[in-house]
């Protein structure tokens, strides 16, 4: 996730924008545009849906900016802000109901530790090449919702496990539970194909 200025900063942000100064709502936003726009583009696998998400979303967190008692950081505000608004346009799309995001009921139990060694240990030449962004950028996009938005918050975005918990209003156990299954179903997918991989370069997350 990109490096977050001091929450003192944005604070005081906050509060000049409150007080007259809007200008300055672009510069609080600037940081958070890229988490936004990946976690919009998560749910609505479509770019120009995505854009008009995020802009919804920012649109909304500054009409709604007096409301924001920095009880969470802005930017986790900012997340929930979004994930409700492409929610609500996928409600509005279609007929069918979506996924339920309550907790499955075996969710609450022990995390198991993963099975196989960790699929993202991949050289960085490798994750240079096109083709690898791409297999990556499709496994995640062919994660169930429930599992994908855990994900792309941890893991993409790496906010800590507390952050992601209060930005999708789950508890902390159902998060750990998420992200190991969505972590070994990009294992099962992804293995095969990254096999021929060498294992000699450092550790590298995600091209990004």
């Amino acid at each position: 996730m990109d490096t977050q200025r001091d929450s003192g900063d944005e604070a005081k942000m906050i509060a000049s924008i409150l007080a007259g100064e809007t200008q300055l709502y672009h510069e609080l936003v600037r940081p958070h545009e890229r988490s936004v726009y990946l976690m919009a583009l998560s749910y609505m696998k479509n770019e120009a849906d995505a854009e008009d998400v995020a802009q919804e979303a920012f649109l909304k967190a500054f009409r709604a900016l007096s409301s924001f008692r920095a009880e969470s950081k802005f930017g986790t505000w900012l997340i929930s802000i979004t994930l409700n608004e492409a929610r609500n346009r996928l409600r509005r799309k279609s007929a069918a109901p979506m996924q339920s995001l309550d907790v499955p009921p075996d969710e609450e139990g022990a995390v198991s530790p993963a099975l196989l060694r960790d699929w993202r240990e991949v050289p960085s030449e490798a994750l240079e090449r096109s083709e690898v962004k791409q297999m990556i950028a499709s496994a995640v996009e062919a994660l169930p919702e429930i599992y994908r938005s855990v994900f792309v918050l941890r893991d993409v975005e790496e906010l800590s496990v507390n952050e992601t918990a209060e930005a999708l209003s789950l508890s902390v156990p159902a998060v750990k539970v998420r992200l190991h299954r969505a972590r070994m179903m990009l294992q099962k997918q992804l293995a095969p194909q990254l096999r021929t991989v060498t294992a000699t370069a450092k550790r590298r997350w995600f091209p990004w």
